[in-house]
């Protein structure tokens, strides 16, 4: 499993909420910032996104927007229109003029992650991801955004389930869409993988958490001199080989302690540890806490 499917599978993210957002007329709302992953499919018609300290921005049909957390932002018919404060809702939402078909209608909503491991993903990313249409139509992001619609527009047996799911993988195609590389990327894995020679060193990490790699190593998979690599590693991963294959190690881990199905003996073997008290230092040492304690409340500990 190649390095990002394999966080994505630790992460396991599902559309935690996903509801039709209509609007009619003349309008404006106003959210406040919530530490939560969000998405806006524009299903017809058009409205301007801003955020503070940004110009605006045109959503229309076919544009897909993800907020890795999402931060304060107007969203409205003109893009400088009056707001009106709103809270978030899971209810199907109606802005402007009640009556009448709407001329505006997207799909929002909201992703939710692992609580242990969600910052693994959070630090990857840009602070938006926004994939007009005109960019993603031609391609499989393209295609999937209109099965999503026509689902949406539907009333088939299923449809919300085919819904959540459509949404899931359209979550994982928007992370490797290949126009994420023009904006501001944040050092992390998705950077690294789009460095060739890096990304082959990732794969055998991943392929081999198990393994006492050496920075030495793991120049050589690169084709690279130790400092050269060192250097590079480091410009976009944020942080040295060793400490990212440490890191990764924990994720494993503390994924394994929350579902409470394995020994501390067996986590330790997986991750290339020698024995469990040997993890449990090195455990310690990172978290603050002994994995048994993370274990019983993984969810106060994240």
């Amino acid at each position: 499993m190649d390095p990002l499917s394999e966080i994505i599978a630790l992460l396991r993210p599902r559309a935690a909420v996903s509801k039709p957002i209509s609007a009619r007329g003349q309008w404006g709302v106003r959210y406040a910032a919530h530490d939560a992953p969000g998405f806006t499919l524009v299903l017809a018609g058009e409205a301007w996104v801003r955020f503070e300290g940004s110009e605006p921005i045109r959503l229309a049909r076919g544009d897909f927007l993800l907020l890795p957390t999402t931060p304060a932002f107007t969203l409205g018919s003109a893009p400088d229109i009056a707001c009106v404060p709103v809270e978030p809702s899971a209810e199907p939402v109606r802005h402007g003029e009640q009556e009448g078909e709407p001329d505006f209608v997207s799909l929002g909503g909201s992703f939710a992650f692992e609580r242990v491991n969600a910052p693994l993903l959070l630090a990857l990313l840009p602070g938006r991801i926004h994939i007009p249409a005109t960019e993603g139509r031609a391609t499989r992001f393209g295609r999937l955004i209109e099965l999503l619609a026509e689902e949406c527009g539907g009333d088939q047996p299923g449809k919300e389930l085919i819904v959540q799911r459509m949404l899931e993988v359209l979550l994982v195609e928007a992370l490797r869409w290949r126009g994420i590389g023009s904006q501001a990327m944040p050092a992390g894995l998705l950077n690294g993988m789009r460095d060739p020679a890096l990304a082959r060193v990732l794969q055998t990490i991943h392929a081999d958490v198990r393994a006492g790699w050496t920075v030495a190593e793991l120049a050589g998979i690169a084709g690279m001199s130790r400092s050269a690599f060192s250097a590079r590693f480091g410009e976009r991963l944020g942080c040295a080989p060793i400490e990212y294959l440490a890191r990764w190690r924990m994720a494993i881990a503390k994924d394994a302690l929350s579902r409470g199905v394995k020994s501390l003996d067996r986590i330790a073997d997986e991750i290339g540890y020698e024995s469990a008290s040997a993890f449990s230092t090195a455990f310690r040492k990172r978290l603050g806490c002994s994995p048994g304690r993370f274990a019983r409340a993984p969810a106060a500990l994240v």
